[in-house]
């Protein structure tokens, strides 16, 4: 979804705005909220909520309290007071549904909040468009200069206030990371005051964007606020193959995703006797393979000499029943007097290899070949030789 002045030109190719998110019109913005009541009237002698979420690059947002009733509308805008000047901002948010996100947000104390100074003014927009071409300036510098300190540590973003006069540098590190003489470097060759503050893989994921192995954009960057720790025992209880490359994100930690039916999942398996479970059986012990979750079956393989033993599938009642007779000290003849369905035969497919072989045109190629005739020259030279033989002989007689 973009705004109007990403729309197509009259050849077709797309404009581009090349605004990253503050052109206001609110149609690209990252952790963009719909407000779905806007268009409900406020009740008779109440007051409208002072309380307005202002947006700042990418996903960071801040609360203000609208204390000069400014009239706001979102994508409007605003200066807002910061600890030493102002800074620019888009009004992503407003009116009751801001009090759904401070208590999402555990902020209870909204006295404290700082204050909307004013609309921006064109003077103030031109100021703030032009932080956003300096941030790119000074990026490869200032990764040069932690390069260079030898630090352990990488830049991975840089936003400037508003007015220009601060600086906030994003870094990721393994480690506890001594910037002094770093932050010496960058106030002496920018001018302006320097903030380092360290954020995690996953926030620095939600900063950058991109695009997901699901061919979607990332959760992180597009409406994930709350990073919860991913275990590898979510892919287990998911039945999942436990492969670093599938399951690790462009972040390099465990996908986020991991955990969105980790639930439902954990709710199942309750039903569900232990993954370690051994069936006693006449004919041996039957030992637990793999696990459908939402088929509500289990898979198990007798130990027997015959190797091609098929897997054998029965529901979880069915292995309920079986658990109670061996406790009972009863082994059932075999486990597929208890299957509810017939096992699934692996199909059979013709070799295809022959046919999708590349080399199959050179095979067919070989045999269709035919000799061909020597050409004139090959004939010239055979005429000569032939000459020659002819005179010598004669020479010799």
């Amino acid at each position: 979804m973009g705004c109007s002045s990403c729309s197509n030109n009259k050849s077709g190719v797309p404009k581009g705005c090349k605004s990253n998110g503050s052109c206001g019109t609110g149609g690209c913005d990252k952790m963009s909220v719909f407000d779905w009541l806007e268009n409900m009237q406020i009740p008779t002698g109440e007051k409208p909520f002072d309380i307005v979420e202002v947006r700042f690059k990418n996903e960071r947002k801040e609360y203000f309290r609208n204390s000069n009733n400014l009239s706001l509308y979102q994508t409007d805008i605003v200066c807002v007071e910061a600890k030493s000047g102002f800074d620019v901002g888009v009004v992503s948010l407003k009116g009751e549904l801001v009090k759904l996100q401070l208590s999402k947000k555990k902020i209870t104390d909204t006295r404290s909040l700082p204050s909307i100074e004013r609309k921006a003014t064109d003077e103030d927009i031109k100021v703030w468009h032009s932080s956003r071409e300096e941030e790119k300036r000074i990026m490869p510098i200032a990764r040069t200069f932690a390069i260079e300190e030898k630090l352990k540590m990488k830049i991975s973003d840089v936003e400037f206030q508003g007015d220009m006069t601060k600086a906030t540098f994003y870094y990721t590190a393994d480690q506890r990371v001594d910037f002094r003489e770093l932050i010496k470097k960058y106030s002496s060759e920018f001018k302006v005051r320097i903030e380092m503050k360290q954020i995690g893989m996953r926030q620095e994921a939600g900063k950058l964007g991109g695009i997901g192995s699901c061919g979607r954009e990332l959760c992180c960057s597009t409406w994930l606020t709350d990073f919860r720790s991913v275990n590898t025992s979510a892919a287990r209880y998911q039945q999942l193959s436990l492969n670093p490359q599938k399951l690790a994100g462009q972040c390099g930690k465990l996908k986020c995703c991991l955990n969105y039916e980790l639930d439902a999942y954990m709710e199942l398996m309750k039903t569900f006797p232990k993954a370690n479970t051994t069936l006693q059986t006449q004919g041996g012990k039957a030992r637990h393979m793999k696990t459908d979750v939402f088929a509500k079956t289990m898979w198990f393989s007798v130990e027997t000499k015959d190797r091609n033993n098929d897997f054998i599938g029965l529901s979880v009642d069915r292995v309920h029943e079986i658990i109670a007779m061996n406790k009972a000290g009863k082994k059932p003849v075999s486990l597929k007097e208890f299957m509810d369905f017939e096992p699934v035969e692996e199909e059979k497919y013709a070799a295809v290899d022959a046919q999708d072989s590349l080399t199959r045109f050179d095979n067919n190629f070989k045999k269709k070949k035919k000799k061909r005739k020597p050409n004139n020259r090959n004939r010239n030279k055979n005429n000569n030789n032939r000459n020659k033989k002819s005179n010598n002989s004669n020479d010799k007689k």
